[in-house]
């Protein structure tokens, strides 16, 4: 021991100092210093050192249970978001079936509309073809009539004496108004 005192306290080179002096002996007096400041930071240390590690230790258990919850909760609107995501699916797909069905009955609607239009058309114009049919009947019947009236009229003209001509001419006036009645 008395080498460590006397590496740390040496009156022989410091002249001046007297009782009390400081050894400029880098290599012995390094470990020693070193060693003094760990003993003392341990002695002192050590409640100040173990209460910034529990603190530090209390941090990151926080932390981790912090990080835990925050975790759980994400978890959980991942969920809620998935499920919103399948309902917002299954609602597409399902506007999408309507649609497509909507659309093919829509189809079908306009096609069978159409076909009553066209059947309607048809029926008008075969109507239309019939009734011009019988108007044109109606005219060539009353042309022929009236060419063979007049064929008959010449014909009785040029046989018939006055009395006989003024018969068949009054007869004739009342087939043509019983005629008349029956065409109209």
């Amino acid at each position: 021991m008395k080498n460590v005192t006397d590496s740390f306290v040496s009156l022989g080179h410091w002249p001046s100092a007297g009782s009390f002096g400081f050894n400029t002996d880098i290599l012995a007096t390094n470990p020693i210093n070193l060693s003094v400041v760990i003993g003392v930071l341990i002695f002192f240390g050590k409640g100040v050192l173990s209460d910034l590690l529990d603190n530090r230790k209390q941090r990151i258990l926080n932390t981790i249970r912090n990080s835990e919850e925050l975790r759980e909760g994400a978890i959980e609107q991942l969920e809620k978001a998935g499920a919103r995501l399948r309902k917002a699916e299954m609602e597409a797909n399902e506007f999408r079936v309507n649609g497509y069905s909507e659309i093919e009955r829509e189809k079908w609607n306009l096609i069978n509309s159409t076909y009553n239009i066209l059947e309607q058309l048809e029926n008008y114009k075969n109507e239309t073809i019939q009734f011009e049919q019988q108007r044109a009947i109606n005219q060539v019947r009353k042309r022929v009539f009236q060419q063979a009236l007049q064929g008959a009229l010449g014909t009785l003209n040029s046989c018939l004496n006055n009395e006989l001509h003024l018969r068949t001419i009054s007869a004739n006036i009342d087939m043509l108004g019983a005629m008349k009645e029956i065409t109209d």
